[in-house]
């Protein structure tokens, strides 16, 4: 690890993923990310095509690659799901492909921990497993939100909706 990630591993302890690299359970791996700090912000290398979840994404100069956006309030749920799921399909199959795949909100851990859980469910974990498996693997305050309608409509999102 470089000095910058040591540093932040000893600030952030509950951080699992000081790289931002996800190993999902079937080997494929993604980048994760946010924009406030909460978590790191350099990326290992650059990413062949990226899934935004937050519209503050837009506007960054430093996005030169192929990107989605998805339209998703902080603390809400996507305005079309059935794209969020089509998405997901979408970036499991660029990942498992080998393609470097970055998914992205604001803070980095509700949006994001819960497209996570979805591509954990992807790979091969249970529903129910999903949350703790991220909690494990990416962040254990990812999808910890305070708002419990928030905290419900993800749920939902994550164990009612997704189609697989």
């Amino acid at each position: 690890m470089d000095s910058i990630s040591e540093a932040f591993a000893r600030q952030f302890p509950e951080r699992k993923n000081v790289l931002m690299i996800v190993n999902l359970p079937d080997g494929t791996l993604v980048y994760a990310r946010g924009r406030l700090g909460l978590i790191p912000t350099d990326r290992p290398s650059q990413p062949d095509y990226a899934v935004y979840l937050d519209e503050r994404w837009n506007d960054d100069a430093e996005v030169s690659w192929p990107y989605r956006m998805i339209a998703w309030p902080d603390f809400g749920v996507p305005e079309n799901q059935s794209e969020l799921f089509d998405v997901i399909v979408d970036i499991h199959t660029r990942a498992r492909s080998g393609e470097i795949v970055e998914i992205a909100c604001y803070g980095g851990l509700g949006r994001t921990g819960t497209v996570l859980a979805c591509l954990a469910v992807c790979a091969g974990v249970p529903f129910r497993d999903a949350v703790g498996w991220v909690h494990v693997n990416y962040d254990q305050r990812a999808l910890k939100q305070k708002s419990k309608s928030s905290l419900s409509n993800r749920s939902r999102i994550r164990f009612e909706v997704f189609p697989i």
